[in-house]
Formats: C-alpha cells, sequence, structure tokens
C-alpha cells in the first residue's frame, strides 16, 4: 500500500509547475496523514469542476449519439451496408482531430478564457447546425438513398464540431480539476459522454418508436424536436459559460504556445518510440470485437429484433456503466493503471463471440422474455468491460500527458484511441456486404427462377425483389466470415503484441513521456 502510494504521488509531483511543486512539499496542497501518507479527497472546489465536465461531455455526446447511433438504425431499413459504410465516414473527424489540435491549444483570447474561447463558439456552432437538421431532417429522411451525401456532410460537420470542443475540454481538465484527482478527468468522460450518446441513442430510439409509446402511454418523440430540444441546451450552457463561469489564467510564454512551437513539440512526442508502441497498439487494439460493435446490433434488427427492445435493453445497462465507470477510476490510480484495461479484453472477446452466436440462433419473433433477459445480461456484461477500458486508457493518458500542451497531448492519445474503434467500421460493414451471396427467387407457375440480387440485404433490395414477385433469399452472410477474421486477429495481437508491450509502457516514468523543446 505504502509503494502504491510513493508511486502515485511521484506521478502527480511531475505534473505539478516548480512553485507547486513547493507548495506541495510545504504541505499546501496535499493533506498528510499521521502516518506520513497523502489522502485524496474530493473537495467542493473538484466536485464543482467534476460537474462541469460532465454536463461539457455531455454536450459533446449528443451528436455523436446520433450520428453513430440512432441515425444508423433508422437508415438501416432504407440503405445498404455499403451505404451506411458510406454514413459511418460522419465519425471520422472525432478520430482525426489531432490534425487541428495544437491550434486550439494555441489560438485563444485571454479576455475569455483559454479554453472557453474554443468550447463556446463549437458549442454553438453545434446548436446551429441542429436546428438546420430540425428544420429538414423530415426531407432527408423520407427519402434518404437520394440524400445520403447531404446526410453524410451534415453530420460529419457535427462532429468535427464537436470534436473541436473536446480537444479544449480535454485540455481543460487537466487544469480544472487539482493534481490529486486527475484521474476522475476519465470518469467525468464517461458518465458525461456515455449519458449524451445514450440519450441521442437508446433513450431517443425508445420514445421514437410510436410502438413504444402506445405500449407504455408516453409522448411520441419525433427527430425535430429532439434536435430542437438539443440546441436550446446547447445554446443555454454556452451563455452560462460565457457569463458566469471564470476560467482561471496561465502563466505561459508566446514561444511556447506558438502554433509553431506546439506542432514541433508534439511531431517530438511521436517520434518517442514508446509513444510509437501505445499508437501501434490503439491502432489495432479493437479490431478482435470491431464487427460485432459495427453490425451486431444492425443484424440482429434485421432478425427481427425490435428497436424499442435494443433500447430498453442498452438503458437498463446505462446505470452499470456510470458504475463501471466509477470502479475503473479507482482501479486506475497506483504504479498498474493499464492492468484494467488489459484484464477487460478477455470478456469483450468473449464477449463477442457470444453476440456472433446469438445473431446466427436468433429466434423467430416474437422473443421470450427468457431471452430477452438473456440479451439484457449479456449486453450489461459487456458494455461493463468496455467501460472499464475506456476509462483505463482514458486514466493512463491523463496521467502521462504534459499539462503545457495538455489538449494536444491528451488528444494524441485519445485520436488513436478513437482511430482504433472508427477505421475498421467501415471495412467491416463494406465486407458484410462483400462476402455476403445472395438470391432473388421469383417462382413462376411450378418452376423457379432464381435471380442473382446486385443487393439483397436492405428493406430497399429486398422491396426491389419483392415487387419481380420473389423472395430474397440469403445463401452466405458475409457477417460471420469477418467476425471470425476480427476475433482472430484480435486474439493473436492481444497476446503476441498488446499485453506485453502494455507491461513496459506502465512501468516507464511519467518523465519519459515529456519533451524538452
Amino acid at each position: 500500500m505504502g509503494h502504491e502510494g510513493e508511486a502515485e504521488d511521484e506521478v502527480e509531483m511531475s505534473l505539478l509547475g516548480e512553485e507547486e511543486r513547493r507548495q506541495a512539499a510545504n504541505g499546501l496542497d496535499v493533506e498528510e496523514q499521521s502516518d506520513g501518507h497523502a489522502t485524496h479527497s474530493l473537495s467542493s472546489e473538484d466536485k464543482r469542476a467534476m460537474v462541469l465536465l460532465c454536463v461539457l461531455y455531455l454536450i459533446q455526446g449528443v451528436p455523436l449519439g446520433l450520428a453513430l447511433g440512432s441515425i444508423p438504425f433508422i437508415l438501416r431499413d432504407h440503405l445498404s451496408y455499403s451505404q451506411l459504410a458510406t454514413f459511418a465516414l460522419s465519425g471520422y473527424p472525432y478520430s482525426l482531430k489531432l490534425l487541428w489540435s495544437p491550434i486550439v491549444d494555441s489560438v485563444f483570447f485571454v479576455s475569455i478564457g483559454r479554453r472557453k474561447t474554443w468550447i463556446i463558439p463549437m458549442q454553438i456552432i453545434v446548436g446551429t447546425i441542429m436546428l438546420y437538421l430540425s428544420l429538414n431532417v423530415q426531407v432527408l429522411m423520407d427519402d434518404p438513398s437520394n440524400h445520403v451525401a447531404q446526410l453524410t456532410f451534415l453530420f460529419t460537420s457535427l462532429v468535427f464540431f464537436s470534436a473541436t470542443q473536446d480537444i479544449a475540454v480535454d485540455g481543460w481538465a487537466l487544469t480544472l480539476l487539482s493534481q490529486e484527482n486527475l484521474s476522475y478527468a476519465s470518469t467525468c468522460q464517461t458518465i458525461g459522454l456515455n449519458t449524451g450518446f445514450f440519450a441521442s441513442f437508446t433513450v431517443f430510439l425508445a420514445f421514437n418508436s410510436e410502438a413504444f409509446t402506445t405500449k407504455w402511454g408516453v409522448p411520441h418523440l419525433t427527430l425535430s424536436a429532439y434536435l430542437k430540444f438539443w440546441c436550446v441546451m446547447s445554446y443555454a450552457v454556452s451563455l452560462w459559460l460565457l457569463f458566469f463561469k471564470k476560467e482561471r489564467k496561465e502563466v505561459l510564454s508566446d514561444a511556447d504556445m506558438s502554433i509553431k512551437a506546439v506542432y514541433k513539440q508534439i511531431w517530438a512526442v511521436c517520434k518517442l518510440r514508446h509513444v510509437q508502441l501505445l499508437v501501434i497498439m490503439h491502432l489495432f487494439a479493437k479490431v478482435g470485437f470491431a464487427a460485432n460493435e459495427a453490425a451486431t446490433s444492425l443484424k440482429m434488427v434485421e432478425k427481427g429484433f425490435l428497436r424499442e427492445d435494443l433500447a430498453i435493453a442498452v438503458l437498463i445497462d446505462f446505470p452499470f456503466q456510470i458504475i463501471g465507470g466509477w470502479l475503473a477510476a479507482n482501479w486506475s490510480r497506483g504504479d498498474t493503471p493499464l492492468r484494467p484495461w488489459l484484464v477487460a479484453f478477455w470478456p469483450r472477446l468473449g464477449f463477442a463471440v457470444i453476440a456472433t452466436v446469438v445473431v446466427h440462433w436468433f429466434p423467430q419473433p416474437p422473443i421470450t422474455m427468457g431471452f430477452f433477459v438473456f440479451l439484457v445480461i449479456q449486453t450489461v456484461l459487456s458494455s461493463f468491460a468496455s467501460t472499464v477500458q475506456f476509462v483505463g486508457i482514458s486514466a493512463f493518458h491523463t496521467r502521462i500527458s504534459d499539462p503545457l500542451i495538455g489538449g494536444t497531448y491528451m488528444t494524441l492519445l485519445n485520436t488513436f484511441t478513437n482511430l482504433g474503434g472508427t477505421w475498421p467500421k467501415y471495412f467491416v460493414l463494406k465486407g458484410v456486404d462483400l462476402f455476403s451471396v445472395a438470391t432473388c427467387k421469383v417462382k413462376e407457375g411450378s418452376s423457379e427462377l432464381i435471380i442473382q440480387a446486385k443487393e439483397c440485404v436492405s428493406e430497399q433490395g429486398k422491396t426491389a425483389c419483392t415487387d419481380l414477385g420473389g423472395e430474397c433469399i440469403t445463401e452466405t452472410d458475409g457477417y460471420y466470415m469477418v467476425s471470425a477474421f476480427c476475433m482472430l486477429f484480435g486474439v493473436i495481437f492481444l497476446v503476441l503484441f498488446i499485453m506485453p508491450t502494455a507491461r513496459k509502457l506502465q512501468a516507464l516514468p511519467t518523465s519519459a513521456w515529456r519533451v524538452k523543446m
């Protein structure tokens, strides 16, 4: 226990500037127990900071839940997997934000605040795009096959500005929270992002379903009304930040914070051998369960699982994710912050296997209550493992990031984490169509005419076949082939690369992750 406390103190001290180190050494920032060990309690200031971070991440999670969750589900009835793959490109800005993060770290108005300079306008722009979408979404969604490009552009813009806000929020978290409680920044991110994401995904899908609202006697929620509500919320939070929240001024020299200097510094960080190993690890770590996350839910809906039932299942799961985030934040303190992240790999891969089997043996609807309970339990456990991984790796990133370029450094690390989950999705969805073999069987009298269908997976393709008087038959489903490949790669990469590399990286001192220009 004492060794863990010393290691933790060493990390925290390395994050402090010289003045803060002297204060900490004199006992001004760290309370000492009678036995000489530091106690880390949440002060009222830290609690207020955590609430603010949760709200800011919530605003960010709402458009992500729409772009990556509910909209693909709604479009699934009208588009092929290849068209959905095109729309999936809207999530890419969140994984490429490193390209412009040094600008966010370097350019700001001192009178407004280093982080508020970016957070406020980004949230206003996000609210404005939502307002535009709310006024035009009905036309776009009524005929989505002819508006794929426009929908992709609008939601890509939404994600782009949310990603820019995320850069500033990540950087603010490093100075908003006290040094000894930095690990809770990832907890705030988990709570805020998940709440926003699930509000736009599960909650919206449930209340948008006429079957759900009729069954439970609740008002029907349209996409237009939902977008207008969050438009108002984005404006309100932005105005509150502008007039009522003061940001502490950071002492920064012009040389340190010029755009060129920040780009040079982050490039120097990228040239560090252990940073390169971390990047490689992140880029391929999520391939093992990429097919499960990108296509399993879509396949279940295709086989008759009601969208509102899926929404209820994930809604039940939400509190467990919050609990998992809090526990993981505590597990990630100490000298082995990556241990929870590593341990959670095995259950995530195991649940990916179970999910593939569930899709294969999915019963004819309506499903029994027993099977629904099984799906809920499987969802809860799988998401719990995912949350532990997310919080664990985020806590590690917070621990090793340099506060001087906090937004950029955190973005560098989070970029490759996000990219590792984003880039496989396009190829998974393309692969499902590529490896699927579908035929349209049309009966003419006593004979049967077989037509090779160009696309016989989406509702649009099935309708075209039905118009010919036939039935769309999928002889080979590419989902299973893609799933098998992903999981096999995931196990091999975990054993041969991730596990030994992660143990080496977490053993490095914090100073190894910093560069001096």
